[in-house]
């Protein structure tokens, strides 16, 4: 009885690597394939996503029911299972699928396909497919495209939250989108960064802050990630973040108080640029009366010159303004020397600068 299992088992061997040598590959070997192997990697949010596949080529082949049979499971590539991971939970078409490495599967038919998200990432191809082991199964609509001789995976449509993964092969494309919960995966993320190390810098508590605040989420804990800041240590960047969450909040007293205290903390350059975003807000005489604050306490910057050119170019004032923007020129490091040489131009121009 054994004689005969080991005799089984050898002339399958043999028919495996008789294949193998059909198709100049080895069961054994390291050898160059047929369909390459190839691998593409995306980022959304901070969550990546990866899939790793074979390029079958059309070779002058019919691949769409002839090659690749409709209504039948296809591994999607060639080779070993054409895989996809993601390093977090995902959407796929609006269904939730969890973290993981699945097999990546299609079913195609001429006006629709199904996507298929297997719990079996490790197969060869879809001969042993079972649908007991599916994660998910969408159903997507395919699309003419350009012709591709090898079978491609592409990232197309990138949004802050989103991609839609397409497969090109021959002159069919299939397209599937992939959500990411950006916001609540990032938040849970800075909770658990902001227990190691960075817990120790007065920046990283401020960055978790400053992301908050830009992506207008959760102005509560962006207050709260500041005060952290603060703890650390004191200063204009931390103090201005949590005045900003704190206005968002509609707390105008504790927002100005906090704001009082980040000028008083300021570097010149620091309330220089504080005063150019509040122009950008149109809030001119705020912006010019700390122009002119930061002129008369340090008349030996370069940059408050620029300041006080903008005050009297509003004003008007263009040969006073040229003036102190010529002051403000030989000042200038060599990498602002060009910027503000062309507004000495502008105003020469009598052009307002603001």
């Amino acid at each position: 009885m054994q004689g005969r299992i080991r005799t089984a088992f050898v002339l399958v061997i043999c028919v495996v690597a008789c294949a193998a040598l059909t198709f100049a590959q080895s069961i054994a070997l390291d050898l160059p394939r047929q369909s390459q192997h190839a691998q593409i990697s995306q980022r959304i949010g901070i969550t990546d996503i990866t899939i790793s596949y074979h390029r079958p080529l059309v070779n002058d082949r019919k691949v769409w029911g002839n090659l690749v049979p409709y209504g039948q499971v296809w591994r999607a590539g060639a080779n070993e299972n054409t895989t996809i991971s993601f390093s977090d939970p995902v959407t796929i078409e609006g269904q939730q699928l969890d973290r993981g490495t699945y097999g990546l599967h299609m079913i195609p038919n001429a006006d629709q396909w199904t996507v298929i998200f297997s719990k079996n990432s490790t197969s060869w191809g879809a001969f042993t497919y079972n649908e007991k082991e599916d994660a998910l199964r969408v159903n997507v609509k395919p699309q003419s495209t350009e012709m591709h001789n090898a079978l491609t995976y592409a990232f197309d449509d990138l949004k802050p939250d989103s991609a839609v993964i397409t497969m090109a092969w021959e002159k069919i494309a299939v397209p599937f989108k992939v959500g990411v919960d950006v916001h609540g995966l990032v938040e849970a993320s800075l909770k658990s960064q902001l227990r190691g190390l960075s817990q120790y810098s007065w920046f990283g508590w401020d960055d978790a802050a400053n992301y908050l605040i830009a992506e207008k989420v959760d102005y509560e804990d962006a207050v709260a990630y500041e005060n952290k800041s603060i703890e650390v240590e004191d200063r204009y960047e931390n103090e201005h973040g949590k005045s900003v969450a704190l206005r968002a909040l509609d707390r105008k007293q504790d927002a100005d108080a906090a704001l009082k205290r980040a000028l008083d903390l300021a570097s010149p350059l620091q309330l220089h640029f504080y005063a150019r975003g509040l122009q950008g807000e149109k809030r001119n005489d705020e912006a010019f009366a700390i122009f002119r604050d930061n002129a008369k306490k340090h008349p030996d910057m370069w940059f408050t010159h620029t300041g006080l050119a903008r005050i009297y170019s509003s004003q008007g004032k263009f040969d006073d303004a040229t003036k102190e923007m010529k002051v403000a020129l030989q000042g200038a490091p060599d990498n602002q020397k060009t910027y503000v040489g062309g507004l000495v131009k502008r105003l020469e121009s009598r052009q307002d600068i603001n």
